[in-house]
């Protein structure tokens, strides 16, 4: 790794960008708009967010605590775990433990700066882990490797269904780090009760092992509000997602992206209870006006993005769609399937419920949560199975009205690169155009961002979407 990338943690970079970008909505539109003369660097992300008005500082203020909270863990006698984005923060936060999502973490790095987090990603080689391994996860993995950010007590996750490069990465690190390391198994089916069972006493076991960890007793009350939280977050959601079915759809073309970031990072936190507030206020306005939340005000086109967005410099993918007038219709981070959601009629047996009454039905609900969490829930085998891949973008994409759907992942993703040309000859055949991208999410050195938006381009005008 180059020697100056040793001089800031990763982690604190992050921390301090979040608090300059959130202490500059604090100022009046004049401040802000000659603010943004002074950090060009910058401005590319920054302008954008702050056109969202109290949903942009909102989002940017809630970033600033997640990135504060991981700095200043040990000044506050908390221990850190190095987690993953399917498995849900809430417990960790019902038992005052610091989580580090790694791949959300390298999201944040990749939007932000322009060198984004390859340095850190070749480091993970250069110690011995795959290179062909997710790029979501060596992004922000190789700064904590190289001891580029706070210092991790303990490994927490859940097997990302069946995908081996995320519970390696993480066995890698805890083994590296030689750190105590929990792994949840995931459930192989989502409605049987022996699967069901088996979960449930995973997580018996996982908060037996963080109590050991920490040396504090689990503590009912704290889990409790911490869920009754998340039901706030999944209520306010639904109403979000319902009016995103509206034509044209009243969402502007990130509120997906923020949807499913706050949740990752903040699940059950009153920070991503007050994003989805300011959002609401938004899209029920444009919903009342008969507006499309497209800035142009014009939506030409729905698409449905069936795995994951691209995260270039400045969220490039959100302004191209935004400029080209075309409406993201959410993708498979961004949909939780909670009994509350509507796309979930018909599939109401594979929802989960959160039931707060007593210790038990919380772990219940624990364990129903994080078995719905991306890629958890839909990508545990055959696409083509029930309550899998296919059957869930295809609802999607016909509850939403979407025009085509869009694949988008990382070279590393190997299980849906098994079967993604499966999937998308079988949404051709349900009447949905659909579009493979061949770059990575996280790594621009795959393809260039200007090479993905031209075959964007070119899809989306010999298709006749455009």
């Amino acid at each position: 790794m180059r020697p100056e990338i040793y001089e800031y943690n990763y982690d604190w970079m992050l921390w301090r960008t979040c608090v300059a970008a959130a202490n500059l909505g604090n100022g009046s539109d004049y401040e802000v708009k000659k603010m943004l003369d002074y950090v060009p660097y910058f401005r590319g992300i920054i302008e954008p967010v702050m056109n969202l008005g109290e949903t942009g500082k909102s989002f940017l203020r809630m970033m600033a605590e997640y990135t504060e909270n991981i700095v200043c863990a040990k000044k506050q006698g908390k221990k850190v775990a190095l987690t993953t984005f399917c498995f849900s923060p809430t417990l960790l936060y019902a038992m005052d433990i610091v989580p580090i999502s790694l791949e959300p973490m390298t999201v944040l790095g990749s939007v932000l700066w322009k060198r984004g987090c390859t340095d850190y990603m070749d480091y993970c080689s250069d110690l011995g882990f795959s290179e062909t391994g997710c790029s979501s996860q060596r992004g922000s993995m190789g700064a904590y490797l190289a001891g580029l950010g706070a210092e991790i007590d303990l490994v927490v996750i859940d097997s990302a269904g069946v995908c081996d490069t995320n519970a390696n990465a993480f066995a890698f690190a805890a083994s590296y780090l030689k750190k105590p390391f929990y792994c949840l198994n995931y459930p192989a089916g989502l409605t049987d009760d022996r699967s069901k069972n088996y979960h449930r006493e995973d997580y018996r076991a996982l908060i037996a092992f963080l109590e050991k960890l920490t040396g504090k007793s689990f503590k009912e009350d704290k889990l409790r509000k911490v869920l009754e939280e998340y039901r706030k977050q999944d209520l306010i959601i639904s109403e979000l997602e319902e009016l995103q079915r509206f034509v044209p759809s009243p969402f502007p073309v990130v509120y997906n992206f923020l949807i499913y970031a706050g949740r990752f990072f903040f699940a059950g936190k009153e920070s991503y209870t007050k994003l989805l507030k300011d959002m609401l206020d938004v899209v029920k306005d444009n919903a009342k006006k008969g507006r499309s939340g497209i800035s142009s005000g014009i939506e030409k086109c729905r698409a449905f993005f069936f795995y994951i967005d691209h995260y270039a410099l400045d969220l490039k993918l959100w302004d191209w769609l935004d400029k080209n007038q075309i409406n993201h219709m959410g993708n498979i981070l961004s949909r939780a399937f909670g009994d509350t959601a509507t796309y979930t009629k018909g599939m109401e047996e594979a929802t989960y419920h959160i039931d707060t009454r007593d210790m038990d039905h919380m772990i219940d609900t624990l364990a129903e949560i994080n078995a719905r969490m991306p890629m958890v829930r839909s990508i545990r085998g055959p696409y083509d199975m029930p309550n899998m891949w296919l059957e869930e973008s295809i609802a999607m994409a016909k509850m939403y009205k979407a025009d085509c759907c869009v694949y988008n992942g990382t070279p590393g993703c190997r299980n849906t690169w098994s079967n993604v040309k499966l999937i998308a000859n079988d949404l051709e055949k349900y009447g949905y155009p659909t579009h493979i991208m061949y770059g990575d999410a996280f790594d621009d050195r795959v393809e260039s961002w200007e090479a993905t938006a031209a075959r964007l381009d070119e899809f989306f005008k010999i298709r006749g979407l455009l």
